[in-house]
């Protein structure tokens, strides 16, 4: 169980690095933290990696006056996604055609919301950016979508000031991303562990039938 969990959640991180390159080599526009991404890249000189890297750090601290603790996957999240989108960068190639720009978008959605249900179903804690949202959620009573649309206004605002690329794609993520991640987190949930007293109970019963089968047999 541990290996699965493991797997999923680096090969999921991995993929939605490669997914923000996607993104960025259509030239259709990005998602809102990743329009403050680009847009920070473009005014610093940093690959939008290393400010992907950095951002997370940043928003960790937010982190401590919500009490809210990172986890294993939070950790790797903020250093992975960085790594894997400057990767992509590296070896994805920009698309003037209009055609080929809509194939990259749509592979760049469908592929960001399998990385989503990969690293959200491996259970090691949520990404910076999703603790932040869920933390304040808490800290003050709104509701998770109030404080989703909150942060992501101010980044998305932020980000096309200093540069960033908001389009046609920034609007596609924002209606695909939800429904797509709610259809796949099933099939890469992976189930929480019995307790083990509940564990106990179940091989009870299998063992008493394998049991009478071995007598039958006999």
């Amino acid at each position: 169980m541990l290996t699965r969990r493991l797997l999923q959640l680096f090969i999921g991180l991995a993929m939605y690095g490669i997914s923000l390159a996607m993104f960025i080599r259509a030239g259709l526009g990005l998602d809102p933290w990743d329009v403050f991404h680009q847009g920070v890249a473009g005014r610093t000189g940093l690959s939008i990696g290393a400010v992907v890297i950095i951002v997370s750090f940043l928003v960790l601290l937010l982190w401590i006056p919500l009490r809210q603790w990172p986890g294993f996957g939070t950790l790797c999240n903020a250093i992975l996604v960085g790594v894997f989108a400057d990767i992509g960068l590296a070896v994805i190639p920009a698309f003037s055609h209009l055609g080929g720009q809509i194939g990259m978008l749509a592979g760049a959605v469908l592929l960001n919301a399998i990385a989503s249900a990969c690293y959200i179903g491996a259970r090691f804690g949520p990404g910076a950016r999703d603790g932040l949202m869920t933390g304040l959620a808490r800290r003050t009573g709104w509701s998770v979508r109030v404080s989703r649309t909150l942060i992501e206004v101010v980044v998305l605002a932020a980000g096309w000031f200093l540069g960033g690329s908001v389009g046609v794609g920034t609007v596609v993520y924002a209606l695909a991303i939800g429904p797509l991640v709610q259809f796949l987190l099933p099939v890469f949930m992976v189930p929480a562990a019995l307790p083990a007293d509940a564990d106990t109970q179940e091989r009870k019963p299998a063992a008493a039938g394998a049991a009478s089968t071995a007598q039958s047999g006999a």
